[in-house]
């Protein structure tokens, strides 16, 4: 067995591990935050972590197929309850979200080895940037969620409820045994 297949048989077994996947992301953040915090420098790393981590994040929450950008806006996403159910496909599944986001604090905690890459910045700008930019995306990405009617989290088909028609109430009340 090579090394690819060993790297693969382990991404495959953590596949179903949601929360153990992301118990160790959160892990690698913490860490690189301690890193950054007792180093008391790479604010521009921890920048361009945190813009790329946004990037993913905003990926994550987009469809794959965009209302905006589609001719035929009415095929991409259900908009009435009784359209067919058609599951929310993301643009970057939660996976590759999962293992972009392990790699990108890999790499940055990679970088905070050198003091090369400790460029000295006024770090409450790139925060006040950062914040700003989290803000104003996450409000278009929500409008644009608003607009096209659709929301990111699915957990699984909805369930049917079966309607009775007009007139038939008392009807379905006498064989299920419900009284008036």
């Amino acid at each position: 067995m090579n090394n690819h297949q060993k790297w693969q048989k382990v991404m495959d077994t953590l596949a179903p591990l949601v929360t153990v996947r992301w118990a160790f992301a959160f892990a690698l953040l913490l860490l690189y935050a301690l890193r950054v915090f007792l180093a008391k420098g790479f604010y521009i790393i921890t920048y361009g972590l945190g813009i790329f981590l946004l990037n993913l994040f905003i990926s994550f929450l987009s469809p794959q197929t965009d209302p905006d950008l589609e001719e035929d806006a009415d095929q991409v996403l259900p908009t009435r309850s009784d359209d067919e159910f058609r599951p929310f496909v993301r643009k970057l599944p939660e996976f590759k979200f999962w293992y972009s986001t392990c790699k990108a604090l890999l790499v940055a905690m990679l970088l905070t080895t050198s003091r090369a890459f400790d460029v000295p910045v006024f770090w409450p700008i790139l925060l006040f940037y950062f914040i700003l930019l989290f803000v104003l995306t996450m409000k278009k990405r929500i409008q644009h969620m608003i607009r096209h009617k659709y929301v990111p989290v699915t957990r699984a088909k909805p369930k049917v409820v079966a309607r009775v028609p007009e007139g038939k109430e008392f009807e379905r009340k006498m064989f299920a045994g419900i009284p008036d």
